[in-house]
C-alpha cells in the first residue's frame, strides 16, 4: 500500500524556510538598535534635565545681547507648571540633540552588513556629513539669524510719553524655547537637503539634469519653506532661503562629481536586464 504524496506545489519549501529566518534576525538586530538609541536618549534626558538651568541660560545669550548687559529685563511665566513644563521640554529637546549622531552610528552599523564596498562608503560620508550639516545650520540660526530677527522684534517697543503708554517686552519662558527650539530644527533639518538630494540620486528617483530642469521651481518652493518655518519678518526668511539654495546648487555639484544618478541608471539597467533574462 502507498501513500499518496502531496502535490510539490503545496509541499513546504526550504526557501521559504530559509527566507524567513534572515528576516527574524534582521527584526532582531533592528530591535536592539533600538534599544540601545532609546537607552541613550534616556540617559541624555535625565543630564539634560539636571542641566536645564544652564541649557535655558545659554539659549538666553541672543535676547541678552540684544537688550545689553545691565538691562534690568525678565522673563515670565503665566501658569504654576508653565516653567516645569518648559524644563521638561528643554530636556527632551537637548536629548534628542545629542542622540542624534547616535541614532545615525547604529544605522549605520544595522545597514552596513548588507551593502556592497562602495556603498558602504558612500554611506558612510553621509551618515558623517549629516550631523555636521545639522550643526552648522544650528550655528547659523543661533549666531547669526537671531540676533538680527530679535532686534528687528525689540524695535517696535515704545516708551510712553504724556499722552501714550509704552509698550515694553515681556516674553514668556515657554514661547521664547518654542521659538528658540523651532528656528534650530528649521535650520539644522533645512542644511540637511544636500544629504536628501544625494540619497534620492543614488535610489535613481532623480538627476543632475532634472534638478537643473526644475531650478525655478525649487527656488519657489525653497522660499515658500523659509517662509513657513521662520517667524513673520523677511530677515529671517532670506537667512534660511539663501543658504537653502546655495545648498540645492551644491547638491547637483555633488551628484555631478559622484556620478550618483548614472550608478542608480546602471543599477537599474542590470536589474531590468536579470530579469528579462530569468522570465525568458
Amino acid at each position: 500500500m502507498t501513500i499518496a504524496q502531496p502535490p510539490k506545489n503545496l509541499q513546504p519549501t526550504n526557501s521559504v524556510q530559509s527566507s524567513a529566518a534572515p528576516l527574524l534576525n534582521h527584526l532582531t538586530e533592528l530591535r536592539r538598535r533600538l534599544l540601545y538609541c532609546f537607552g541613550f536618549f534616556i540617559i541624555a534626558f535625565g543630564v539634560s534635565y539636571l542641566y536645564a538651568g544652564e541649557i535655558y541660560q545659554f539659549l538666553q545669550q541672543p535676547l541678552l545681547s540684544v537688550f545689553g548687559p545691565n538691562s534690568g529685563r525678565r522673563m515670565i511665566y503665566t501658569a504654576l507648571h508653565e516653567a516645569f513644563f518648559t524644563y521638561m521640554k528643554l530636556a527632551f529637546f537637548s536629548a534628542l540633540f545629542v542622540t542624534l549622531p547616535f541614532i545615525l552610528i547604529q544605522c549605520w552599523r544595522f545597514l552596513t552588513p548588507g551593502l556592497y564596498q562602495h556603498e558602504r562608503k558612500s554611506l558612510q560620508i553621509l551618515f558623517s556629513l549629516t550631523p555636521l550639516l545639522f550643526l552648522v545650520g544650528a550655528a547659523v540660526a543661533f549666531y547669526l539669524v537671531m540676533p538680527m530677527a530679535w532686534h528687528f522684534f525689540i524695535s517696535f517697543e515704545t516708551t510712553g510719553q504724556a499722552d501714550t503708554i509704552g509698550v515694553a517686552l515681556e516674553a514668556k519662558v515657554s514661547e521664547y524655547l518654542g521659538l528658540v527650539i523651532a528656528l534650530i530644527l528649521a535650520f539644522g533639518l533645512c542644511f540637511e537637503l544636500p544629504i536628501l538630494l544625494l540619497v534620492l540620486a543614488t535610489a535613481g528617483l532623480v538627476s543632475c539634469q532634472q534638478l537643473r530642469e526644475y531650478r525655478r521651481h525649487a527656488i519657489v518652493l525653497i522660499f515658500l519653506v523659509a517662509a513657513l518655518l521662520t517667524p513673520p519678518d523677511l530677515v529671517s526668511q532670506i537667512a534660511l532661503g539663501l543658504p537653502m539654495l546655495l545648498l540645492y546648487e551644491l547638491s547637483i555639484l555633488i551628484i555631478h562629481w559622484t556620478a550618483a544618478d548614472a550608478r542608480a541608471q546602471q543599477r537599474a539597467n542590470r536589474l531590468t536586464s536579470s530579469g528579462v533574462a530569468t522570465g525568458s
